[in-house]
């Protein structure tokens, strides 16, 4: 199914409950990002419907991670990037602090970054690594990193530059449950409940591990 009801639209998703009865349906991660359709029509309004927004991404003046849009229900993960070309415009999809996902300005030179969670990894043969990433990408790679960590990968060369570890004091922000969209810092963990204690705004929240991302 192409569509969701609109009263089955996730709450993360900076759209009004009432109007046309059914919104186009995420090819990927309804609940971890937005449609192409809703970024470019709902919360940038430079397309005024569907029609005009397959016309720009058929022109491929849209670009995801560096990538042209190839269709409309294309899935905007947390933290992707979003170019649009004629307009010279670019920016990544964040969580505010009330949990609403929203299109962030950046500047051209950081549509290439992206941070990613480390959620499975493995051994292969040849004692290589593979790191599998929030996102659904995988990577080979020899850098020391672990599930729950985090990493900077670029997405033009396609490799990972950087792992930013969890620990104490690194920055973070909660992309699900309760808290969503706040960002702290981490005061303590404890692995063997995977918990975290966060320090948001002065005070000390208990947060999930598996619902943390590390940022720096």
């Amino acid at each position: 199914m192409s569509h969701l009801k609109r009263q089955q639209i996730p709450k993360q998703w900076p759209i009004e409950r009432k109007g046309s009865v059914y919104v186009v349906k995420s090819t990927f991660g309804t609940k971890d990002g937005v449609p192409v359709l809703v970024a470019l029509r709902d919360m940038l309004k430079i397309v005024n419907d569907r029609k005009e927004a397959k016309k720009t991404i058929h022109s491929r003046h849209i670009l995801l991670n560096e990538k042209p849009v190839i269709d409309e229900k294309n899935t905007i993960l947390f933290l992707d990037t979003l170019s649009i070309i004629p307009m010279k415009k670019h920016y990544r999809l964040e969580l505010s602090e009330k949990g609403k996902f929203f299109l962030n300005e950046i500047k051209e030179n950081e549509t290439d970054k992206k941070i990613s969670k480390v959620i499975n990894k493995k051994t292969l043969r040849g004692k290589k690594t593979q790191l599998n990433l929030s996102d659904g990408r995988n990577f080979l790679t020899e850098m020391k990193c672990n599930v729950n960590d985090s990493v900077i990968v670029n997405l033009k060369d396609r490799k990972i530059e950087k792992c930013l570890p969890l620990k104490e004091k690194a920055k973070a922000i909660v992309f699900a449950g309760k808290h969503i969209g706040e960002k702290g810092e981490i005061e303590s963990l404890n692995l063997e409940e995977k918990r975290a204690i966060l320090k948001i705004n002065g005070k000390e929240t208990n947060i999930l591990i598996k619902q943390l991302m590390v940022t720096e």
